[in-house]
């Protein structure tokens, strides 16, 4: 019995031994250090997974000094003068930049495609180079390509100028149309995230407060009119400082919209009314729209591409009370000499990148 008891126990004992073991070696696989052979510890390290490069992973970067990058967030202030480099991962890549860049055809912007990845140079950068840069992955099928809407990477970069706290401008006064269907922007940047904007109407003198609901600030945009009314009309300009003297932006002409966006109102008329024979006749083709919008005008009349016809086109912004401001282009077709082969049905269509509308009127011979 006491053999027994005493075999029990020692096989007892050697289970427990190797669990035992098997948990320190357990322990070992997992652990975060190890000693190499010499006594020296040293820290595991887990393989990495792959990014994927998700819409969260931006791949837009900015190469500095010594090879070293700069993954770019919404926001990067740099200083003016000195090159900027800006790379996007990727076989084939699109980029989105200030405008103005392309309006002036400016040399010092260059864009090349690798293997890997595009790279945008732009060299002595300065305060009117502010604004949002961004890239995004041309996916190809074929012969078609489009944006990649899921892999889009934007930075908006402020160039830092002391001297110049708003965004520069080519021209000293700027029109803002107002609309009471949607709000309007007074388009005052800094190029100092931290300055402090205001906004000023000219006559009577006041300061437009910035309250975050009905007018917001925002220094990527400027200042945004919520609900634009009639009220909102003047000459205004903004403010800026930072720690030295204030500084005044260019001004800004605020007029109000009457004409909703849509189609073009298009009319047409003859003068005279009579015609006959050797007379000289002008066919106006008018059209009532948004300031801003240019119309273009297509003409069809009965003695095309046998009779000379003179076309002149115009346009200019009229006030019709209440503070209401709209656009009338025009275009005037001039027949002279009037013959048989002139008279019939004159066709004017009015384009816009609202659609388009067209109008006819027949001139007979009295």
């Amino acid at each position: 019995m006491k053999l027994w008891v005493v075999l029990c126990l020692a096989l007892l004992c050697v289970e427990l031994q190797n669990g035992v073991c098997q948990q320190t070696k357990r322990r070992k696989d997992v652990g975060e250090n190890r000693i190499r052979p010499g006594g020296k510890r040293v820290k595991v390290r887990h393989p990495k997974l792959k990014d994927g490069g998700g819409k969260g992973q931006s791949l837009l970067t900015q190469v500095l000094d010594k090879g070293r990058f700069l993954r770019l967030s919404q926001t990067t202030s740099m200083t003016p003068g000195k090159n900027m480099e800006l790379r996007c991962k990727g076989t084939n890549i699109g980029w989105s930049y200030p405008t103005y860049l392309d309006t002036f055809n400016d040399s010092r912007l260059s864009i090349k495609q690798s293997d890997k990845y595009s790279q945008l140079i732009l060299t002595s950068p300065s305060a009117a180079d502010t604004g949002s840069y961004s890239c995004w992955v041309i996916v190809c099928d074929g012969r078609e390509c489009e944006k990649d809407h899921d892999h889009i990477y934007a930075s908006y970069i402020y160039f830092t100028d002391k001297d110049n706290l708003f965004v520069p401008s080519a021209i000293h006064f700027e029109i803002v149309y107002l609309r009471p269907d949607r709000p309007a922007v007074v388009p005052c940047r800094v190029t100092d995230p931290q300055a402090k904007a205001s906004l000023h109407r000219e006559v009577p003198a006041e300061e437009i407060t910035a309250n975050g609901t009905m007018v917001t600030y925002d220094p990527t945009k400027g200042f945004i009119l919520q609900s634009p009314s009639p009220d909102h009309q003047g000459v205004f300009y903004c403010k800026a400082v930072t720690k030295g003297t204030p500084q005044v932006s260019i001004k800004y002409q605020l007029l109000y919209v009457e004409v909703p966006s849509g189609p073009p109102f298009v009319s047409l008329e003859a003068s005279p009314e009579s015609v006959r024979g050797g007379d000289n006749v002008n066919v106006t083709c008018s059209v009532l729209g948004e300031p801003e919008v240019d119309v273009s005008f297509i003409w069809s009349y009965p003695g095309q591409d046998h009779r000379p016809v003179h076309v002149q086109t115009s346009w200019r912004l009229v006030n019709r009370g209440m503070g209401h401001t709209t656009r009338i282009s025009q275009s005037v077709l001039t027949v002279e000499d009037m013959e048989t082969i002139d008279f019939g049905n004159y066709m004017c269509k009015a384009k816009t990148e609202h659609g388009e509308t067209i109008v006819t009127i027949d001139i007979i011979s009295k």
